[in-house]
């Protein structure tokens, strides 16, 4: 499959491994568009001159724009000086082959061009590129362009100094009273010092993610189910603590530790919202409870002035009463003895006279001639 062949998904993904091997302890340079294009511009320079030199021929261009396509591709793909004395080598012998007895000057220039192109290097404005000759370390080199020796220098890695963030989890891991959790976190951390983090450290960023881990279980095995669960702040602050004792001297500080989640199980998480809501339903009786007492005892104190006071207390349940009769369609119980003391029986008569007054004004007139005919 080709490259143009490939989704479009696959080729990013190409790409980015490309670009993430460059900064890698096997790269010993990165390849990128900027030498690529150097490389072009030396192959198109020694055709000139060769076509300058001698006849023109159509396998002379064919060959040096071969190679130079060619060699880009495989210096792109292994970014190593192994493999510019082995390709550089391959192609010299061909076009030799080829072209003698008039092959000196692509000759020359396959060589200037292996030379040259991946010698000239480039670091990000957030990169610091750590530098060996001959093994040794030769100093830190900024952002910008720098050059190097070809094949004794060697970057060893290009190290990003922004702040990353990566994500890390303890799975079963038992708390102080043996409740397997499953917690997710992530870390903020940045490498300040690069020389430190390459060559003390292998791998630094695994070490940092494996060190995160520990802490974190360490830290759940101390602490109990419900602390975790109310004090993940804490927690993040514990951690972060630990993690950067250990990787200060790595020349990488962590500046922060974030709880994500805590998975607990799910029959424990069920118990918990059962005592949830039994401790829901207790505090609400507590508070029915002490609703009812602050209610007794306001009556208690409103009896004492109802005791040597009958008008009030006779006021008082004609108030009752009327407040009930006004609702449309209702019917109040009494006790009798409350008709008696309050004189409802008169008042009950005087109100079912009332209405029979009421229905007999409204009978029609006619009515009221035929029953006075039989006076006169």
């Amino acid at each position: 499959m080709n490259e143009t062949s490939r989704p479009k998904w696959a080729r990013h993904h190409h790409h980015m491994s490309l670009e993430k091997f460059a900064t890698t302890l096997r790269a010993d340079f990165r390849f990128a568009p900027l030498n690529a294009l150097l490389t072009v511009a030396i192959f198109v320079a020694g055709l000139v001159v060769h076509l300058n030199v001698h006849p023109f021929s159509v396998e002379a261009v064919l060959l040096a724009l071969g190679s130079a396509l060619g060699l880009v591709v495989m210096l792109r793909t292994f970014q190593m000086w192994e493999a510019v004395v082995i390709f550089g080598t391959a192609a010299c012998l061909f076009v030799f082959l080829e072209l003698r007895p008039d092959s000196e000057i692509l000759l020359a220039t396959i060589v200037v061009a292996l030379l040259v192109a991946p010698a000239v290097q480039i670091a990000y404005q957030w990169e610091r590129a750590v530098l060996l000759r001959f093994g040794k370390f030769r100093g830190l080199r900024k952002s910008g362009l720098f050059v190097l020796v070809p094949v004794i220098d060697k970057v060893a890695q290009f190290v990003d100094q922004r702040v990353r963030v990566t994500d890390f989890r303890a799975e079963t891991t038992l708390t102080a009273d043996t409740v397997p959790v499953n917690v997710d976190a992530i870390a903020f951390w940045m490498v300040w010092d690069a020389q430190k983090a390459v060559l003390e450290v292998e791998r630094f960023d695994e070490a940092v993610v494996l060190s995160a881990q520990t802490a974190l279980r360490n830290a759940i095995g101390r602490d109990d189910l419900a602390v975790l669960l109310s004090e993940r702040d804490r927690l993040g602050q514990e951690i972060q603590k630990v993690l950067d004792e250990k990787t200060n001297g790595w020349g990488i500080t962590t500046q922060a530790v974030e709880i994500r989640d805590i998975i607990i199980p799910k029959g424990l998480e069920d118990a918990m919202s059962r005592q949830a809501q039994a401790e829901r339903e207790r505090q609400s009786r507590i508070i029915l409870g002490t609703a009812e007492t602050e209610i007794a005892e306001k009556f208690a104190r409103a009896s004492e002035h109802y005791r040597d006071n009958p008008v009030a207390l006779h006021l008082r349940a004609m108030n009752m009463v009327f407040e009930g009769l006004r609702q449309k369609g209702s019917m109040i119980i009494v006790p009798s003895t409350a008709v008696e003391t309050m004189g409802l029986g008169a008042l009950g008569g005087l109100t079912a006279f009332g209405r029979a007054g009421a229905g007999q004004d409204s009978e029609p007139a006619g009515g009221e001639g035929a029953s006075a005919s039989p006076a006169s």
